[in-house]
């Protein structure tokens, strides 16, 4: 009994070291077989491989429509909602009548809060590679309504958009009653408006990091991979940069909302890897974009 007893001991021994082999063989298989199709996926572009590339852009945008027509089928109620209320504006639009006034005045509003949204969105996409639209654009728009003000020691001069030079209006003030206040007040909306922006131009690496967490994916994206490369070593990080990142790293895996909103508050240039950090552990949508919209479009537009 004994001697069956410790031949059955050597044999589940030999065969777990068996199957520890095997799985040592099978991820070293999985590893090269990635590499290969990495490098396929490299090799087709239109230089290369023209049809292969267009078939295989074909074959995803049909894959591509083919989802989002059943996920607008299931959202058919509210897609009918919004197609109504865009019927109705139009026709507010294009009829004539006393509302025309209110309808123009929006849509000027509605043009002027577009284009700071679109300069906060060159500014911040690109993963810190965007263009610095508040140097550009609403840096010299602050200081020159700033200096007006101060000028004409009122700030009723003529609403957005502004002409090409501003005009003092007609009726005198009383010295002194300009106040910082009241400059922040005038550009309020076009700083939050960058704010905004600003903080939509963060979602490309938040769903690029989340996508590829759900897939099992390993993206092209330089970032992402030193991302996970400075997860890897995270222990024997040295230099300051690298810790400064695990740094921002742990206090959005750590925090959530309020370490987000501590970091989108605070200027750095290290929140893009907020944006991955939350796509690769799956931070719910709102609770990134909430938290980057209060700190961008409220909190640091005062600040700066």
């Amino acid at each position: 009994m004994a001697e069956n007893g410790t031949d059955c001991d050597q044999r589940r021994i030999r065969m777990s070291k068996e199957q520890h082999n095997g799985n040592f063989t099978d991820a070293s298989m999985l590893s090269e077989r990635k590499r290969r199709e990495r490098e396929e996926r490299l090799n087709i572009v239109l230089w290369k491989k023209p049809l292969v590339t267009l078939q295989y852009f074909c074959l995803e945008t049909l894959i591509n429509l083919k989802e989002w027509t059943i996920k607008l089928w299931r959202r058919r109620g509210a897609l009918v909602c919004v197609l109504l209320a865009l019927a109705v504006l139009t026709a507010m639009y294009y009829i004539e009548g006393t509302h025309q006034q209110y309808v123009r005045y929006m849509e000027k509003k509605f043009f002027w809060c577009a284009y700071w949204v679109g300069l906060g969105i060159l500014s911040s996409v690109g993963l810190g590679t965007g263009l610095h639209t508040f140097l550009l654009y609403l840096g010299p728009h602050i200081a020159s309504v700033t200096l007006a003000a101060y000028e004409c020691n009122s700030v009723n001069f003529p609403e957005p958009p502004y002409p090409d030079q501003i005009i003092c209006p007609d009726e005198e003030t009383t010295e002194g009653s300009i106040s910082l206040w009241a400059i922040i007040s005038k550009v309020r909306l076009e700083a939050c408006m960058w704010g905004a922006g600003t903080a939509i131009g963060e979602l490309p690496p938040y769903f690029m990091a989340r996508a590829a967490r759900l897939s099992g994916a390993e993206p092209d994206d330089e970032e992402y991979q030193e991302f996970e490369e400075m997860l890897e070593h995270a222990e024997t990080a040295q230099d300051f940069a690298s810790r400064a990142k695990l740094a921002v790293q742990n206090l959005v895996q750590k925090v959530g909302f309020f370490g987000i909103l501590a970091c989108a508050s605070i200027p750095n240039p290290l929140f893009d890897l907020a944006g991955i950090t939350c796509g690769h552990f799956l931070v719910p949508f709102w609770t990134f974009f909430g938290a980057t919209l209060i700190g961008k479009a409220v909190i640091k537009m005062h600040i700066q």
